[in-house]
C-alpha cells in the first residue's frame, strides 16, 4: 500500500470550510524517490479547507549548477518563483502557492553572505522574505542532524551572528529550526537580535526517538520550561505544527491506519495550548509542514485537528492563528 492509499483510509468531513488559512510552511521538490510540485500541493490544499495562500520554506531543492557553493541555493528561489508565478496566474484555482519564499543562505559566511541574500532578493523581488539556516544537532547517531550539516552550537558562533547582522540590516526574516535541547541557544540569539523577525519552526523539534524514546512527559516538561523563556522576545513568532514527523516519536507512520484528527489532538494538543496561552494568537500560526508530515496524516485531517484545538477561541483569535499572524510575520 502506498502512502496515498494509506492516508485515504481515514476520511473526515471538513470542519468550517470557509475559514481562511495561510499555510506558512511547506516544501516543493522533485526527487528520484518522489515529487511534490504544484499539482501535488494543490491536491492537498484543495482537499476541502480554504487555503488562500502559502509560504514555501527551503528544502535544498533545485540548486544552481555551475556556480559557487555559496550561490547555488539561489536556484531554489528561482525554481519556487516560477511555481508561484504559475499559481498567481489564476489558472490553477484560488490558492496562491508560495506567496512568500524562505530560502537558504549560509550565515557562517559572515558579512560575505550579503551578495547571496541580494541574489535571492533579485530572483524573487516581491516574494522572497528571508532564509532558514537549520541548526538541528545532536550527539546521538540515532537522531539525524539537520540537512545543512550544522556544527554543534551553530547559533552561538561569531561567524553565524555576523551573518545575522546582515539579515538585520536587510530587514529579512529568519526561520529557525533545531531540536528542543537547543532552545537556550536560540533564546540567546533572539535576545541578541531583537530587531530581526524570527519564526520558530515546529515547536523547536521535541524529539521522541533515540535517547528520548519513552520519555514524552520529561521531554514536554523540559521543552515547556525552556520555550517559556521566549515570552518577552516579541520578535519571535511560533509555527504550530511539524510535530508529526518520524523524529517526534509518535510512530503514526507505523500504524495500519493513519490517525484521525481526534487522535492528533489527544496526542499533541498540550504543545499547541502552551504556545497559544503563553505567546498569544498574534505570535502563533498553524503550519502543515507538508509533505513531510504527510508521512503521518492527511492534509485534511491535520487542519481538522487544528480547528478542533481552537473551537473555544473567538473568531478574531482564530483568524489570527489560521491566517493573519502568518501574513503579518512574513509581510505577505
Amino acid at each position: 500500500m502506498d502512502n496515498l492509499e494509506w492516508l485515504q483510509q481515514v476520511s473526515e468531513p471538513i470542519l468550517e470550510p470557509d475559514l481562511p488559512i495561510c499555510d506558512p510552511h511547506h516544501h516543493l521538490w522533485y526527487r528520484s524517490t518522489n515529487r511534490y510540485l504544484l499539482d501535488e500541493i494543490l491536491s492537498d490544499t484543495g482537499s476541502g479547507h480554504r487555503i488562500v495562500s502559502t509560504v514555501f520554506v527551503e528544502c535544498s531543492s533545485m540548486y544552481r549548477e555551475g556556480v559557487s557553493k555559496d550561490m547555488a541555493p539561489v536556484g531554489e528561489t528561482e525554481f519556487v518563483q516560477g511555481i508561484a508565478a504559475m499559481s498567481a496566474s489564476g489558472q490553477f484555482g484560488p490558492t496562491r502557492i508560495a506567496s512568500g519564499i524562505v530560502g537558504f543562505a549560509d550565515l557562517m559566511l559572515g558579512s560575505s553572505v550579503k551578495p547571496v541574500l541580494e541574489a535571492h532578493c533579485q530572483a524573487s523581488v516581491q516574494r522572497f522574505k528571508g532564509i532558514r539556516h537549520a541548526a538541528g544537532w545532536h550527539e546521538s547517531v540515532e537522531i539525524n542532524n539537520s540537512h545543512t550539516n550544522p556544527p554543534q552550537g551553530l547559533m552561538l558562533r561569531d561567524e553565524f551572528r555576523e551573518g545575522m547582522s546582515v539579515m538585520d540590516d536587510m530587514g529579512l526574516v529568519f526561520d529557525a529550526w533545531f531540536y528542543h535541547h537547543q532552545i537556550p541557544e536560540f533564546v540567546d540569539l533572539a535576545r541578541a537580535f531583537p530587531n530581526v523577525t524570527m519564526v520558530l519552526d515546529h515547536f523547536a523539534g521535541p524529539i521522541g526517538i533515540g535517547p528520548y524514546r519513552g520519555q514524552k512527559e520529561a521531554v514536554f516538561n523540559d521543552w515547556k520550561e525552556n520555550i517559556t523563556e521566549l515570552k518577552d522576545c516579541n520578535n519571535v513568532y511560533f509555527k504550530l505544527g511539524g510535530i508529526n514527523m518520524k523524529r517526534n516519536g509518535y510512530d503514526w507512520h507505523k500504524r495500519e491506519v493513519p490517525p484521525s484528527s481526534d487522535e492528533l489532538v489527544d496526542a499533541t494538543a498540550a504543545y499547541y495550548e502552551h504556545c497559544i496561552d503563553t505567546f498569544g494568537v498574534n505570535r502563533c500560526m498553524f503550519e502543515s509542514n507538508f509533505p513531510v508530515d504527510r508521512d503521518s496524516c492527511s492534509y485534511a485531517v491535520l487542519w481538522n485537528a487544528f480547528k478542533k484545538m481552537t473551537s473555544s477561541k473567538s473568531e478574531e483569535e482564530r483568524l489570527a492563528l489560521f491566517h493573519d499572524t502568518a501574513v503579518s510575520a512574513y509581510r505577505l
